[in-house]
């Protein structure tokens, strides 16, 4: 099964964020609760969890600007 990783909304008002760098490589073994990257807001810098356990597949670029609900990466 395929879970897909997508750009959280960690506030009230937030529309977008940047992926300011992953914290696994892509094609890592990730555990579900570890730490899987750094998301930027417009007021905070914060740790995404990986949602799930198994094998990273990265698709957002660390530095870009995306739309809350766009997959960044999927966990197989």
């Amino acid at each position: 099964m395929t879970t897909s990783i997508l750009m959280p909304k960690v506030g009230f008002s937030m529309n977008e964020g940047t992926v300011a760098e992953w914290l696994a490589a892509d094609g890592a073994t990730v555990t579900q609760g570890e730490p899987l990257f750094s998301l930027e807001s417009e007021k905070s810098v914060q740790e995404i969890e990986s949602p799930a356990s198994g094998k990273l597949k990265i698709i957002a670029i660390p530095g870009e600007v995306y739309e809350v609900g766009t997959v960044l990466g999927e966990i197989t």
